[in-house]
């Protein structure tokens, strides 16, 4: 880790906790900052608050008062789920206090390669695609995986050596709050419309996205969806080295799609069918993984090697199990209807689909065309009434409204035959009934298991 000084003896905000905030805290007060932890919840149900306090460390609990500023921070470090109409950070930002995220703080002290990752969907997959290469074979150093995926980066920074990479995954918000930060390689999985409730405008957005280039040189590279002709035009500002991949066409300086066979600069890697986990997307995902790890040197029988024996990511597509020739898939990270389609679009068999969750106003026939192959339709959730409209468009002649994900595990066992995929694909947010989509997944891949074990004491 770098010994920085530009924070030591200087009063710095920190401006909401979670992992993010309390690492971020920990770092700065470990470079010498005065730091000040403001979290909006109370004290008494606070044990991060707690902890820091402990540890020396200021803590403000139970709102984010304004008065805060006026003690002449000198930065702000946010939570990047905090919005930039908070009271607090409107405040800040008109008084000229620099607001960045945890992220930022994290590549400042970083001595780590740093290869960043942004994109609407399919980035946590394609980080984990890249670690596993990176570290295949490997005898000195470590990929490691931080940032939105779930493990600070501030954390892993600490850590990691030059010996190493961090593998980033970089959120609309966290690129916001971001000043000198600047990937050696850098992917734009794909770009859509998405968080316009927190970035209020489209363009708002994509120009969050886009910023992962904004700071490099000539000597970095920019990995892009060259099927997204948005994105084509939007790079053209950027002074990396561009490294295109496209599924449509032949592209001799990057990575592409022909009879099947993925290429990388015209050098054979592997055969599409090879991929394990199921969708065009995760082809998309594959070639983004196979850019980065050929810039940085590994061989393609490794490459095609972890390729092959990746399942997915958990609640991505995620194959859970084989039972009574019914494969069942945990997607509960779809959370909008482009990602239910993509998972969608991966089968070719008759399909269960148990769907359903947070209504944000929306409806659902762009899902419609990829409909075709599901043979029954479980609904839940406030969107339960919603989806099964857009089923009965779709001509979908078996739909089912249940409470939740757990009552429908059975039912949709009891529709299926043999041949048949089990998918949970949500099309929307858990948070009308679950606290997040990882205890959706968790509650589908339970109630699988429950349902296993019951079929089978019934058998005995």
């Amino acid at each position: 880790m770098k010994n920085i000084k530009r924070y030591e003896n200087t009063k710095v905000l920190v401006l909401g906790l979670a992992l993010s905030g309390v690492n971020a805290a920990k770092l700065l007060h470990s470079l010498g900052a005065l730091v000040t932890v403001n979290d909006y919840k109370n004290f008494d149900e606070n044990p991060e608050a707690q902890e820091l306090l402990e540890s020396g460390i200021r803590v403000v609990t139970g709102g984010h008062p304004v008065e805060l500023l006026d003690e002449d921070f000198e930065w702000i470090v946010k939570n990047p789920g905090i919005m930039y109409t908070n009271p607090i950070i409107v405040r800040a930002i008109e008084k000229g206090i620099p607001v960045i995220t945890e992220v930022e703080l994290a590549y400042e002290v970083s001595e780590s390669t740093l290869i960043g990752i942004t994109g609407t969907n399919g980035k946590t997959t394609t980080t984990t695609m890249v670690a596993d290469i990176l570290n295949k074979n490997r005898e000195t150093g470590y990929a490691y995986v931080a940032g939105n995926i779930g493990t600070p980066a501030s954390l892993v920074a600490q850590t990691a050596t030059k010996d190493d990479e961090i593998i980033m995954e970089l959120s609309s918000f966290q690129l916001m709050g971001i000043t000198e930060l600047k990937p050696h390689i850098a992917i734009i999985t794909n770009i859509y419309s998405a968080h316009l409730d927190y970035h209020g405008t489209r363009d708002e957005y994509v120009e969050a996205k886009m910023r992962i280039t904004e700071n490099q040189t000539e000597s970095d590279y920019l990995i892009i969806n060259w099927d997204q002709p948005e994105l084509r035009e939007l790079v053209k500002t950027s002074k990396a080295q561009i490294i295109p991949f496209s599924r449509l066409e032949r592209l001799e300086n990057g990575v592409y799609l022909d009879n099947n066979v993925i290429f990388y600069q015209n050098e054979p890697i592997m055969n599409k069918a090879s991929i394990l986990v199921p969708g065009e997307h995760n082809v998309e995902n594959a070639m983004a993984a196979i850019a980065v790890t050929k810039l940085l040197g590994k061989k393609n029988g490794e490459i095609r090697e972890c390729l092959e024996l990746f399942t997915g990511v958990k609640h991505r597509t995620q194959f859970v199990r084989e039972f009574k020739e019914r494969r069942f898939y945990n997607d509960s990270k779809a959370t909008n209807s482009l990602a239910t389609k993509n998972a969608l679009i991966g089968f070719k068999v008759p399909t269960i689909l148990l769907a359903g969750g947070l209504d944000r106003g929306n409806n659902f026939d762009e899902l419609i065309p990829e409909l075709k192959n599901v043979k029954a339709l479980i609904v839940f959730g406030e969107t339960a009434t919603k989806l099964a409209e857009t089923g009965e468009k779709a001509g979908i002649k078996t739909i089912k409204a249940v409470q939740n994900v757990e009552a429908a595990v059975p039912i949709a066992f009891e529709l299926s035959e043999p041949g048949d995929v089990i998918l949970l694909s949500p099309a929307c947010a858990s948070w009308d009934q679950y606290r997040s989509f990882k205890v959706r997944g968790d509650a589908f891949i339970q109630s699988i298991d429950q349902l296993v074990d019951e079929i089978k004491e019934e058998g005995e």
